[in-house]
């Protein structure tokens, strides 16, 4: 075989492997998930996570840049040339794709939490709306212990790096009940497109390349302590959404400090008014007069920042993100993140935890 053809028909091998690959996620979870993704999540995590600017974003300007370099290079004869730039972008694509899976994308094919943890991850109305009571009191709590006053919305004197500093105690403290969440080597920074990610509606994200934690600081800063959380699940090996959620709350709920158990908890309560609607349209009302007037404006604080940043490209990026879950094992696409109610509601059940 000619070395041009190598790469694009290893790509074609790759994506046989992995759809294989999926139909067995105990292998993946044995000798991935929990064999080599640590050893090379833990070593990214060393050898980035003192720098205090992104490295992965840096990667992405320069991917992006030599890629319309390389667009506009070869704009004239594109399509005269196309067997020899179909193969270079086949052999782009080749490469991204393996990297992708070894260094991080396995993970969306080894064994769901909620097998693991012995759970269901359904649930009843009348369950939802226990649930949902337990987090009103358990958020009205915290609120109020903060800020002393039930109308005051919690304000957050925390830089971002003092909250980035803070949030491995929370796993610390979550590994006597979940001892493979062990975290160190902490690797949590800003995102250098924080910008961008706020129009496209992501309040952070996992870096797959260099395992860096990105969120995004523009965004409400009493949200900021379950993203972070929740990003350093992904960091832990957890690809799922929901389940990251599920762990990014426990995490979160572990730690001593009220403003990253605040964070949690408003977090769980506002996914449970959500999931109360989509069962039963109006049913979330009725808690509304239940909640400090305080949580509800961190609430309305969040509503009104995502919605200044709505746009066409919010939508677009919402579909594509949308897709990229269904292709990964995530058949609920963006609605995934909403499922880790299930998970918390039936944890809850068997562990009493709020």
């Amino acid at each position: 075989m000619k070395r041009k053809y190598f790469l694009p028909v290893f790509l074609l091998f790759q994506i046989l492997l992995v759809k294989i690959l999926a139909f067995f996620p105990g292998f993946i979870e044995n000798y991935y998930s929990r064999g080599l993704y640590p050893v090379l999540s833990r070593s990214f995590r060393f050898l980035l996570g003192w720098i205090p600017f992104s490295v992965g974003d840096l990667l992405y300007f320069l991917l992006i840049f030599f890629i319309l370099k390389w667009i506009w290079k070869s704009r004239q004869g594109f399509f005269t040339n196309w067997k020899a730039n179909g193969l270079t972008i086949l052999r782009f694509l080749s490469v991204l794709y393996f990297l992708f899976h070894v260094l991080w994308g396995f993970n969306y094919y080894r064994t769901p939490l909620h097998e693991k943890l012995q759970i269901d991850k359904e649930y009843s109305y009348q369950q939802l709306l226990q649930l949902t009571h337990q987090l009103v009191v358990k958020t009205n709590a915290l609120q109020k212990q903060i800020e002393k006053d039930t109308t005051k919305a919690v304000f957050y004197a925390y830089s971002e790096a003092e909250m980035y500093a803070l949030a491995p105690k929370g796993y610390n403290k979550l590994t006597t009940r979940f001892p493979d969440f062990k975290y160190s080597n902490s690797s949590i920074k800003s995102s250098l497109l924080s910008l961008p990610l706020s129009y496209m509606g992501f309040g952070g994200y996992l870096n797959p390349f260099t395992n860096e934690a990105q969120v995004n600081d523009r965004k409400p800063k009493y949200t900021s302590p379950l993203t972070i959380s929740h990003e350093m699940g992904h960091q832990m090996g957890i690809a799922s959404e929901s389940e990251c959620n599920f762990i990014g709350f426990m995490a979160a709920i572990s730690h001593d400090d009220l403003y990253f158990q605040y964070s949690a908890y408003s977090f769980a309560l506002n996914y449970c008014l959500y999931n109360l609607e989509m069962m039963k349209e109006g049913s979330s009302l009725s808690f509304k007069s239940l909640i400090n007037k305080g949580v509800l404006q961190n609430f309305k604080e969040s509503k009104r920042f995502w919605q200044q940043h709505q746009t066409p490209i919010n939508d677009f990026f919402e579909y594509f993100y949308d897709h990229f879950l269904k292709l990964n094992q995530q058949k609920d696409g963006m609605e995934s993140y909403s499922k880790f109610v299930g998970l918390l509601l039936n944890y809850n059940l068997k562990k009493q935890v709020i």
